[in-house]
């Protein structure tokens, strides 16, 4: 979901993902972020951040923004805050939200009570220190996991909490894995190019859970390299 919003006069606007999702896995660095917030205050752009994926507790933070401390004008956020009812949000500085008068047209539909209750029902678990704790600690568990078995294949890990990809060569070998692993009945996503192997559970995930991922992921990974070195043979 791309939101434009329309910046106060003289202003112009861009967006990033602090964590690129359907990119690829791609964490922004620190030093890009803030130098990425550096030039948008030297030419008078709003710095608007998409964490409609990376948000809400995916990254071990409450929001992604929070592992580099640069703070955007605007944040988008969607899917995940009512528990998959269909919701959209956007928060705002002082700054930006002075522009905008009782009034102003911001959406056909929201604000709906239902949506609303379930959106504050799931703001207030994934903001539970403890809660986060549990997605960092068991995210690090998985990337462990898959740096074990992917590491001797030479592909690399890459990501953080609970947002993992593994990069593979080609979009076919990843594709390849994509439907050994479902075979094994685990399902995981391809992202960027279609090379990216893009592993996010659920938060709510158990250190169990992981383990019987990783071992489904593992023989499917067995299965499609042995079947490649059949073929080469």
């Amino acid at each position: 979901m791309r939101v434009h919003f329309l910046p106060p006069e003289g202003f112009e606007d861009g967006f990033v993902e602090p964590i690129q999702g359907e990119g690829g896995v791609v964490p922004g660095s620190k030093e890009f972020l803030l130098a990425l917030r550096k030039r948008c205050d030297e030419t008078g752009t709003l710095l608007i951040f998409d964490e409609v994926q990376c948000g809400l507790g995916r990254s071990g933070k409450l929001f992604a923004y929070e592992l580099s401390g640069v703070l955007p004008d605007l944040m988008t956020l969607a899917k995940p805050l009512a528990g998959g009812l269909p919701i959209g949000a956007v928060l705002l500085t002082e700054a930006v939200a002075s522009c905008i008068s009782p009034g102003d047209h911001g959406s056909t539909f929201a604000g709906a009570p239902l949506v609303c209750a379930a959106a504050r029902y799931v703001l207030d678990q994934v903001s539970n220190p403890d809660f986060l704790e549990n997605v960092r600690t068991t995210g690090s568990h998985l990337k462990a996991g898959l740096e074990k078995i992917c590491d001797p294949q030479g592909l690399q890990v890459r990501g953080t909490g609970l947002l993992i990809g593994v990069v593979f060569p080609t979009a076919e070998q990843c594709g390849a894995v994509q439907r050994a692993a479902a075979a094994e009945k685990l399902l995981v996503l391809t992202a960027g190019a279609g090379n990216i192997l893009r592993i996010a559970p659920a938060l709510t995930v158990t250190q169990a859970d992981v383990d019987e991922a990783l071992e489904r992921l593992s023989k499917a990974l067995e299965s499609v390299l042995v079947e490649a070195e059949a073929q080469a043979a």
